[in-house]
């Protein structure tokens, strides 16, 4: 029998390579596979705009950008292509925002069976109206308490409901059978109805960038509804960064023409006196009116004007 021998040399190599290289590489390249993009961000006082009318008072959150499409990475200019996962919030959102809401993006198709939509807070109560567009625009007014549904909804539990300003008994009363079923399709995105009461999903009803959280609190404080989403804060995912800012750190995003891994990127607000007015759309006018500065880490800083302030004092800007 013929027998090839293997050279000592080659073999030590070659054992040395499969059971301690190999093995190395094998799990290097799985971590590669496997390694989460999620961009860790968190906001302070920022006043966040989805629309021009539509704003979001973002008291504090920490959380999540999550991609919306496997294996990509957060791309910070196209906010279709993310979702904001939150751990911890305090958002306020004020009874018109909510309202331009629910009429533009909730109740904006042709055969929605509400419209016109009204909100006001009254006595810590929230006072809603609006038009029944299936029954003739029969006007309609309901008046109810907040409270945090067991399943991270808002509940809007109705105390005084009136149609064509005659009282009636309740929501379902008011509404018929037929319009809530209709409602509690998913025809009507957001908002669903509960013997008497309406159900508001808070992850459904606002414009991209989608969010995601369970409302754990919500109260009415003047004229807005202040939402409470997750648990308390965690001081160890909090920057240390002063003022009002947005920060993104770790994973990968691509912010305007800059992509960067293990990100480390923070808009601050140049003006502290008041929230930080920062709208998506027009974060590049906002960062052009503004200035950058490196850290020694080779994080980005960017120093950005106020949204509202542009035209006021950017000319430059506002000709662009």
């Amino acid at each position: 029998m013929l027998r090839i021998r293997t050279p000592p040399r080659f073999t030590v190599l070659f054992w040395l390579v499969w059971f301690c290289i190999l093995p190395k590489l094998g799990k290097a390249q799985s971590k590669t596979v496997s390694e989460p993009h999620e961009v860790h961000i968190a906001m302070k006082n920022v006043m966040y705009h989805y629309t021009g009318p539509i704003a979001v008072h973002i008291v504090q959150l920490q959380g999540e950008l999550v991609p919306n499409k496997v294996g990509s990475i957060v791309v910070f200019d196209d906010k279709n292509s993310f979702t904001i996962a939150m751990v911890s919030a305090e958002i306020a959102i004020s009874c018109t925002a909510l309202a331009q809401a629910l009429n533009e993006d909730v109740f904006s198709a042709a055969d929605a069976p509400i419209k016109a939509v009204t909100i006001e807070s009254k006595n810590n109560r929230l006072v809603i109206r609006g038009k029944f567009h299936q029954k003739k625009d029969v006007p309609f007014e309901t008046i109810g308490t907040v409270s945090a549904n067991g399943d991270g909804r808002i509940r809007l539990h109705s105390e005084h409901v009136k149609a064509a300003h005659l009282p009636v008994k309740g929501i379902m009363d008011l509404l018929g059978l037929d319009l809530a079923r209709l409602i509690n399709t998913n025809k009507v995105q957001g908002i669903a109805v509960d013997k008497d009461d309406l159900i508001i999903d808070p992850q459904q009803i606002l414009p991209a960038p989608r969010i995601r959280g369970k409302v754990t609190a919500v109260r009415i404080q003047g004229n807005d509804i202040v939402q409470v989403f997750g648990s308390e804060r965690d001081p160890h995912r909090a920057p240390k960064q002063a003022g009002n800012f947005i920060s993104l750190r770790d994973g990968e995003v691509r912010f305007g023409k800059l992509t960067m891994r293990d990100s480390d990127i923070v808009m601050v607000d140049l003006d502290e006196q008041d929230p930080f007015d920062f709208y998506i759309d027009h974060y590049q006018q906002q960062l052009i009116a503004g200035y950058t500065k490196t850290t020694p880490e080779l994080g980005l800083r960017v120093y950005m004007r106020d949204f509202s302030k542009l035209n006021s004092r950017s000319p430059r800007v506002a000709a662009r």
